[in-house]
């Protein structure tokens, strides 16, 4: 297990402001995770006891079994970004299994992935990880590619699979939003009726949110202010848990109200009073948009690069110090091969296991 000296090697010249930062909204006004989350957070909600046991299900599993965070492989990129783009670094990940063993052997709470990868194998491992299946997709093949969310199942296949919880993404600002809030907001009302934990990728898509361009160019898409409300539209749909991006910057409300345009509604005090430009800040702002933490926030790990490890590391510490309840990680731990992925899931459970890294 890696101590805090290990960590703080890791993060290297950001190691101080990541692990002393005081948070601009106090952690007191925070759900923060712990032994008893699904007591605290889901006892007082309309949440049946078969859904709470499949929340705890996962949050009693894994290297983090009983701390109330979580570590979650997520493989549905075979769909969403292509099987040949996604596995060419590591073609043993075209056969689910290994997704499987992967999570496994990485200590993971839950292995997210297809109907196709988890009902190939259902019977050998759903009684040994808990499954979340993926049930809408991207599925790339239109041309020109279009932004857009599609169901590839039904929520009973999902249960019929041995499946804990099923997960769905949401473009929030796409010209197909409306139709995707409707349509996984009753999945998720039959998820919850047949026992079963939802989790929403609260990911926005428009090309207006992107401004400017060339050197000077902001991408939006990863502002606070906007990846904070599609978290709140995704917990007022009854997400039990948010996957979302972490956050890079902010006021992309104000930017794109900038001029003859009007967009959404923002107060001046979103970002001075409840946010800095401090990443653990940017990501308290999500929290907070999740009920103040009531469904956890679990941010994603991002594309593979030449620096997984220490960025992975990095994420954690800025999602645990802002009050969120873990990562998940995919595409850093499977276009590796199996035991750097493994090595890689681990460091990224001892940041939620260490007590030297506090919430801000």
């Amino acid at each position: 297990m890696s101590t805090l000296s290990t960590i703080q090697s890791l993060l290297g010249a950001d190691a101080d402001s990541l692990l002393n930062h005081k948070a601009k909204v106090s952690k007191d006004v925070l759900h923060i995770p712990g032994p008893t989350s699904v007591d605290t957070c889901f006892g007082p909600s309309d949440r049946s006891p078969q859904v709470m046991r499949s929340l705890q299900s996962m949050l009693g599993h894994g290297r983090l079994a009983n701390t109330g965070y979580l570590s979650i492989l997520p493989v549905d990129q075979g769909i969403e970004h292509s099987a040949g783009a996604s596995f060419a670094k590591n073609p043993i990940y075209f056969d689910g299994e290994n997704i499987v063993k992967l999570a496994i052997e990485g200590g993971c709470n839950a292995v997210a992935s297809t109907f196709g990868v988890l009902s190939s194998v259902s019977r050998k491992y759903a009684h040994r990880i808990p499954f979340m299946v993926k049930i809408n997709h991207n599925e790339l093949m239109t041309y020109p590619n279009k932004f857009d969310q599609i169901m590839f199942g039904s929520v009973r296949d999902a249960w019929n699979l041995g499946a804990c919880a099923v997960g769905a993404t949401i473009y929030f600002g796409s010209d197909n939003s409306t139709r995707q809030i409707v349509e996984v907001a009753r999945a998720f009302d039959e998820a919850h009726e047949l026992g079963m934990a939802t989790v929403l990728w609260c990911y926005i898509r428009n090309n207006a949110f992107k401004v400017g361009s060339g050197a000077s160019q902001k991408d939006f898409h990863v502002s606070a202010d906007l990846t904070g409300q599609a978290n709140h539209l995704g917990v007022t749909i009854k997400a039990d848990i948010i996957k979302q991006k972490l956050p890079e910057l902010n006021g992309g409300f104000e930017a794109l109200n900038s001029g003859d345009s009007s967009y959404g509604k923002l107060d001046k005090r979103m970002y001075t009073d409840l946010s800095t430009d401090h990443p653990i800040d940017l990501c308290r702002y999500q929290v907070l948009n999740c009920y103040c933490g009531r469904a956890g926030l679990i941010n994603s790990g991002g594309a593979s690069g030449s620096n997984d490890l220490t960025e992975a590391v990095k994420t954690a510490v800025i999602n645990k110090r802002a009050g969120g309840m873990g990562l998940i990680s995919g595409r850093k731990a499977f276009q590796k091969p199996m035991a750097d992925g493994v090595k890689l899931l681990n460091a990224v459970q001892d940041v939620y296991l260490c007590a030297g890294v506090t919430v801000a």
